[in-house]
């Protein structure tokens, strides 16, 4: 059957062009710009703002970015902190069919000028605070045509955000924009080694979206809060799922993290779905038990790094109505590959969760067979949420694709329930008198111990074993702590050779911006600083 013989006689695709049928976020949003225009569509420091407004801003900027020469294809670089502006200027620029690509702010000026030669971005995107970094940046980096300032910025040659949305909408294509198509390059951590840009696309982020409702259950009336940086894949990725369904996304600024500030402002919000990593949401449950504020949480998620049974118990008994999920997975994979239930949290301890039914995963050995339960092996994964591949680098994305599956780089095993637990990463194992010691491992055991809040396990160069394993560790009571303290209780669960040979307290353990430990530092400090990666699970 023709379109012909479907519309009566006329070519429906005249009518009706392929672009109005496009299923990205923004399409979703001018669906609910015209169904409830003055519903709340996003809120910062107190501000709405409304579904048509979000439209119609992310429009005017997409037709400033015309004006000036970004086309399909080109690349925004963004340099903010949490905030709407943030959501408008990817927005507009992928309605351009342009790529926006979202940039750690920590990172240091000659960190950045790499991603902007390595992305080859011709605008840059920032506020008034970090303008000066944008600035130094394209001293760095000559490939910048343009500085855009949302608040304004002393230098008269930067262009001011509001006054490229003031110019209006004239002169602004119609274009129609592929689900194929790149709408994000996001940068990997970069804890070791330069950076790789994953290249995601508009179906991998609706992938992503069709994920967060089916696992967290996300509905129209839902109020998700954003704590973690907008330039992370966690809350860009669960960001989708509220545009999809036009529910509200409020956006926290970045600043240090305290439980008591964020508890006030989940109530003053209404906030129902929120992820956190464990660390905070022990300090968020002790806050809450402490002043127990009117909460209407309704999913609570966490990741990034393990939950200890303390920290599950207290989520469960702060929060016992609330649906608690874990997700695992890694900007690559947009990111969420694996889901844990909080009712199995407990019982699975340790676990990441089963694969998802979008996710096709294999848990495979070095010459890609498949490996038997509870053997341990490289997880590899296909699916509609997998990224094109990395930016400009047909090497690494030939390394990663190999064999047709994308190696995750995570040592797993998965038991006979079909749940999965995360061995290491695989190339940060500690090799000890020939036998492979799993960092991971070691740490899951150091975090049942009582008196542990954090602990990281690096390799330590040996003169008769090669290397060993040295704890890093955070104490809950900032008390002393000796090897010696530890032995019976990881004689429960581990091996003689696989015990720390070294221990060392420490206030707190070094993370990066997406608060993942940076075994690096630890390893340059403690340890052998060649010793391997370091995790980017989400």
């Amino acid at each position: 059957m023709t379109s012909t013989d479907l519309s009566g006689g006329a070519d429906i695709r005249a009518t009706e062009p392929l672009r109005s049928r496009r299923n990205h976020w923004n399409n979703q949003v001018r669906r609910h710009a015209l169904t409830t225009p003055d519903g709340p569509a996003l809120k910062f420091a107190g501000k709405v703002t409304t579904w048509s407004e979000l439209d119609q801003r992310s429009h005017a900027f997409a037709a400033a970015l015309h004006r000036r020469g970004v086309g399909s294809g080109d690349r925004v670089l963004l340099l903010m902190l949490n905030r709407t502006e943030y959501v408008e200027a990817i927005f507009g620029a992928n309605i351009l069919g342009a790529i926006a690509v979202p940039v750690n702010i920590r990172m240091a000026p000659a960190e950045i000028a790499f991603l902007v030669s390595d992305s080859g971005a011709k605008v840059v995107v920032t506020e008034t605070m970090l303008a000066p970094l944008a600035g130094a940046v394209q001293g760095a980096a000559p490939g910048i045509e343009q500085i855009i300032v949302v608040g304004g910025s002393e230098s008269p040659e930067h262009l001011d955000y509001e006054t490229l949305l003031a110019e209006g909408t004239d002169g602004l294509p119609e274009i129609d924009v592929p689900e194929e198509s790149v709408a994000l390059i996001m940068y990997t951590s970069g804890t070791t080694g330069k950076p790789k840009g994953a290249m995601l696309t508009h179906q991998n982020m609706q992938a992503q979206a069709v994920t967060c409702l089916r696992e967290l259950q996300t509905r129209a009336d839902d109020i998700g809060s954003m704590v973690v940086p907008m330039f992370h894949i966690a809350a860009i990725g669960a960001m989708s799922a509220l545009f999809y369904m036009g529910a509200l996304s409020v956006i926290h600024p970045l600043g240090a993290f305290e439980p008591n500030e964020l508890l006030d402002a989940l109530e003053a919000e209404g906030t129902t779905s929120i992820f956190l990593v464990p660390v905070q949401w022990q300090a968020v449950c002790a806050a809450q038990q402490a002043k127990p504020r009117d909460l209407k949480l309704r999913i609570i998620s966490w990741g990034a790094a393990p939950a200890s049974d303390t920290v599950l118990k207290a989520m469960d008994a702060t929060f016992p109505d609330a649906l608690n999920v874990a997700v695992f997975g890694q900007t690559e994979m947009s990111p969420i590959t694996c889901v844990l239930e909080g009712r199995d949290a407990l019982r699975k301890l340790g676990s990441v969760g089963k694969v998802i039914p979008s996710v096709t995963a294999r848990i495979v050995d070095p010459a890609m067979n498949d490996v038997a339960d509870g053997e341990v092996g490289e997880i590899v994964y296909r699916g509609p949420n997998l990224m094109l591949g990395y930016w400009q680098n047909p090497e690494g994305t030939a390394d990663s694709f190999r064999g047709g599956w994308f190696h995750s780089g995570d040592l797993v095993r998965r038991d006979s329930e079909g749940f999965i637990y995360v061995v290491d990463r695989a190339k940060d194992m500690i090799i000890s008198g020939g036998e492979n010691i799993y960092c991971a491992e070691v740490e899951n055991a150091l975090h049942a111990h009582p008196r542990i809040l954090e602990a990281a396990v690096i390799g330590r160069a040996d003169p008769k074993w090669g290397e060993v394993p040295v704890a890093v560790v955070v104490t809950k009571d900032g008390g002393d702590l000796t090897l010696a303290d530890l032995e019976g209780h990881l004689n429960d669960s581990l091996a003689r050779y696989k015990h720390p040979k070294d221990l060392v307290l420490v206030a707190e353990l070094p993370r990066n911006a997406s608060g993942k430990i940076v075994k690096p530092t630890l390893r340059s400090s403690y340890g052998s600083k060649d010793a391997g990666l370091a995790s980017h699970s989400v």
